[in-house]
């Protein structure tokens, strides 16, 4: 992968986003095993599907 023509600026916000991106997959991960309706445990795990998808590319932009 080429190497990234961004600014020091937009690598902080994207370092932050992604701090909050794995904040956020950590929680959802750590509520899966409490919660008994199927119906929020689906939707839970979605959510962590698309946090590690997105802490995914967000790890690309800043390499």
């Amino acid at each position: 992968m080429p190497k990234s023509n961004l600014g020091v600026h937009e690598k902080l916000e994207l370092h932050e986003l992604l701090t909050f991106k794995t904040t956020c997959l950590t929680k959802s991960q750590t509520m899966i095993p409490m919660v008994i309706d199927p119906n929020l445990k689906t939707i839970l795990q979605s959510d962590v599907n698309g946090g590690i998808e997105d802490i995914q590319q967000l790890r690309n932009l800043l390499v």
